[in-house]
Protein backbone atom coordinates (compact mmCIF):
# COMPACT_ATOMS: atom_id res chain seq x y z
CA UNK A 1 0.00 0.00 0.00
CA UNK A 2 3.00 2.45 -0.29
CA UNK A 3 2.43 5.51 -2.12
CA UNK A 4 -0.90 5.88 -0.13
CA UNK A 5 -2.60 9.64 0.59
CA UNK A 6 -4.89 10.19 3.42
CA UNK A 7 -6.59 13.79 3.17
CA UNK A 8 -8.29 14.27 6.40
CA UNK A 9 -10.61 16.72 7.66
CA UNK A 10 -10.64 18.62 10.89
CA UNK A 11 -11.09 16.28 14.04
CA UNK A 12 -11.93 13.44 11.52
CA UNK A 13 -10.22 9.71 12.85
CA UNK A 14 -8.89 7.06 11.12
CA UNK A 15 -7.72 3.27 12.51
CA UNK A 16 -3.81 1.96 11.24
CA UNK A 17 -2.73 -1.01 12.26
CA UNK A 18 -4.86 -1.58 15.02
CA UNK A 19 -4.30 2.50 16.19
CA UNK A 20 -6.88 5.39 16.37
CA UNK A 21 -5.19 8.38 14.87
CA UNK A 22 -7.64 12.16 14.93
CA UNK A 23 -6.22 14.28 13.04
CA UNK A 24 -6.21 17.71 14.68
CA UNK A 25 -8.00 21.16 14.02
CA UNK A 26 -7.25 21.31 10.67
CA UNK A 27 -7.23 19.67 7.38
CA UNK A 28 -3.66 17.18 6.65
CA UNK A 29 -2.53 14.53 4.38
CA UNK A 30 -0.94 11.46 5.59
CA UNK A 31 1.40 9.57 3.48
CA UNK A 32 0.94 6.16 4.22
CA UNK A 33 4.46 4.53 3.01
CA UNK A 34 4.82 0.96 4.62
CA UNK A 35 3.43 -1.67 2.59
CA UNK A 36 0.26 -3.60 3.25
CA UNK A 37 -0.51 -1.30 6.01
CA UNK A 38 -4.48 -2.05 7.45
CA UNK A 39 -6.09 2.01 7.46
CA UNK A 40 -9.64 2.24 7.43
CA UNK A 41 -11.27 5.72 7.78
CA UNK A 42 -13.84 5.64 10.48
CA UNK A 43 -16.21 7.93 9.02
CA UNK A 44 -16.43 4.93 6.13
CA UNK A 45 -16.81 2.16 8.56
CA UNK A 46 -19.68 -0.12 8.49
CA UNK A 47 -21.40 -1.15 11.61
CA UNK A 48 -22.45 -4.88 11.87
CA UNK A 49 -26.34 -3.52 11.91
CA UNK A 50 -25.47 -2.25 8.45
CA UNK A 51 -24.75 -5.23 6.68
CA UNK A 52 -28.15 -5.93 5.15
CA UNK A 53 -27.04 -6.45 1.12
CA UNK A 54 -24.93 -8.42 -0.67
CA UNK A 55 -22.28 -5.53 -1.25
CA UNK A 56 -22.18 -4.20 2.19
CA UNK A 57 -21.59 -7.59 3.28
CA UNK A 58 -18.35 -7.69 1.01
CA UNK A 59 -17.02 -4.52 2.19
CA UNK A 60 -17.83 -5.32 6.03
CA UNK A 61 -15.64 -8.65 5.50
CA UNK A 62 -12.67 -6.31 4.01
CA UNK A 63 -13.14 -3.91 7.12
CA UNK A 64 -12.64 -6.55 9.30
CA UNK A 65 -9.32 -7.24 8.20
CA UNK A 66 -8.44 -3.99 8.19
CA UNK A 67 -9.24 -3.03 11.97
CA UNK A 68 -7.70 -6.95 13.00
CA UNK A 69 -10.79 -8.32 13.31
CA UNK A 70 -10.97 -10.92 10.75
CA UNK A 71 -7.97 -13.42 9.68
CA UNK A 72 -6.60 -12.04 5.82
CA UNK A 73 -6.48 -15.43 4.55
CA UNK A 74 -10.03 -16.90 5.66
CA UNK A 75 -11.24 -13.39 4.56
CA UNK A 76 -9.77 -13.45 1.48
CA UNK A 77 -11.42 -16.88 0.54
CA UNK A 78 -14.76 -15.14 1.67
CA UNK A 79 -13.84 -11.78 -0.20
CA UNK A 80 -13.22 -13.96 -3.50
CA UNK A 81 -16.33 -15.70 -3.51
CA UNK A 82 -18.72 -12.47 -2.45
CA UNK A 83 -17.09 -10.82 -5.88
CA UNK A 84 -17.61 -13.73 -7.96
CA UNK A 85 -21.43 -13.66 -6.75
CA UNK A 86 -21.83 -9.67 -6.96
CA UNK A 87 -19.82 -10.38 -10.79
CA UNK A 88 -22.96 -12.68 -11.92
CA UNK A 89 -25.44 -9.63 -10.88
CA UNK A 90 -23.81 -6.63 -11.63
CA UNK A 91 -23.13 -7.05 -14.98
CA UNK A 92 -22.36 -3.39 -16.70
CA UNK A 93 -18.73 -2.24 -17.81
CA UNK A 94 -18.00 0.06 -14.71
CA UNK A 95 -19.58 -2.57 -12.07
CA UNK A 96 -17.25 -5.09 -14.02
CA UNK A 97 -14.01 -2.75 -13.67
CA UNK A 98 -14.55 -2.05 -9.97
CA UNK A 99 -14.98 -5.32 -9.31
CA UNK A 100 -12.10 -6.71 -11.21
CA UNK A 101 -9.99 -3.85 -9.50
CA UNK A 102 -11.12 -5.15 -6.09
CA UNK A 103 -10.14 -8.84 -7.09
CA UNK A 104 -6.93 -7.35 -7.99
CA UNK A 105 -6.26 -5.59 -4.81
CA UNK A 106 -7.72 -8.76 -2.94
CA UNK A 107 -4.77 -10.56 -4.80
CA UNK A 108 -2.19 -8.45 -3.32
CA UNK A 109 -3.13 -8.33 0.24
CA UNK A 110 -4.02 -4.72 -0.25
CA UNK A 111 -7.69 -4.30 1.54
CA UNK A 112 -8.11 -0.79 1.63
CA UNK A 113 -8.09 -0.47 -1.98
CA UNK A 114 -10.16 -3.84 -2.06
CA UNK A 115 -12.62 -1.71 0.14
CA UNK A 116 -12.64 1.63 -2.21
CA UNK A 117 -13.64 -0.66 -4.62
CA UNK A 118 -16.26 -2.36 -3.81
CA UNK A 119 -18.02 0.38 -1.76
CA UNK A 120 -17.93 2.54 -5.20
CA UNK A 121 -20.58 -0.11 -5.75
CA UNK A 122 -22.80 0.68 -2.81
CA UNK A 123 -24.73 3.60 -5.02
CA UNK A 124 -25.72 0.88 -7.43
CA UNK A 125 -26.72 -1.52 -5.51
CA UNK A 126 -29.25 0.96 -3.38
CA UNK A 127 -30.50 1.39 -7.13
CA UNK A 128 -31.03 -1.26 -8.15
CA UNK A 129 -32.77 -2.56 -4.48
CA UNK A 130 -35.03 0.88 -4.32
CA UNK A 131 -36.20 -0.15 -8.58
CA UNK A 132 -36.48 -3.53 -7.14
CA UNK A 133 -38.62 -2.50 -4.25
CA UNK A 134 -40.79 -0.25 -6.34
CA UNK A 135 -41.73 -3.00 -8.85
Amino acid sequence: MSGLVLKLGPKERVLINGAVIENGDRRSRLSIVTPNANILRLRDAIHPEEVNTPVRRICYIAQLVLSGDADAVEAKHQLFRGIEQLSQVLTDDDSRKLLNLATQAVQTDEFYQALKSLRSLLPREERLLSAHNMQ
